[in-house]
């Protein structure tokens, strides 16, 4: 294996990887979400921001976080629930897929990844978030690397 190989390779699975750990992390949040109350997710929001704010009033993570969870409710609750839980729950079975070498598991990841891609980008043309472009960039690249991953699969296959 050439070093450009290897080097997209390497990129591949820790792509997945990520991918993988992170449906995980959506999976438990959307259980925490679920089974906690809007007001103790507020109110452990402002303790944990406190600290922070008093030094740097203008800190734009904890101010973001704290408008957030200002407009937490019983609805917002369960539409983040169910959004964390689908999200995550595909992130996971598609990554196991594809870590166990099932072929039809690359071309889903691309479709479903690329399905992400058009929702992220459509929220990013009315609601500009830095963290959102850097994800849909993550994600451009983690269909390109399954992609050419796919290629290579299929081509051991034929063998």
């Amino acid at each position: 294996m050439k070093w450009r190989e290897k080097l997209l390779h390497w990129g591949f699975e820790i792509g997945i990887w990520f991918k993988g750990i992170d449906g995980i992390l959506e999976l438990i949040g959307g259980i925490l979400l679920l089974a906690t109350n809007p007001d103790a997710i507020n109110h452990l929001i402002v303790n944990l921001t406190e600290h922070e704010l008093q030094n740097d009033p203008g800190d734009w993570i904890c101010n973001t976080l704290r408008r957030a969870g200002d407009h937490l409710h019983d609805g917002t609750k369960i539409w983040g629930s169910v959004y964390l839980l689908s999200h995550g729950a595909i992130k996971v079975f598609l990554a196991g897929g594809i870590l166990l070498n099932k072929l039809w598991a690359y071309p889903t990841a691309m479709i479903v990844i690329g399905c992400f891609i058009l929702f992220q980008s459509g929220r990013l043309i009315f609601h500009f978030s830095p963290a959102l472009l850097a994800a849909t960039v993550i994600d451009v690249i983690i269909v390109a690397l399954v992609w050419n991953e796919y290629r290579r699969a299929k081509h051991r296959r034929k063998r």
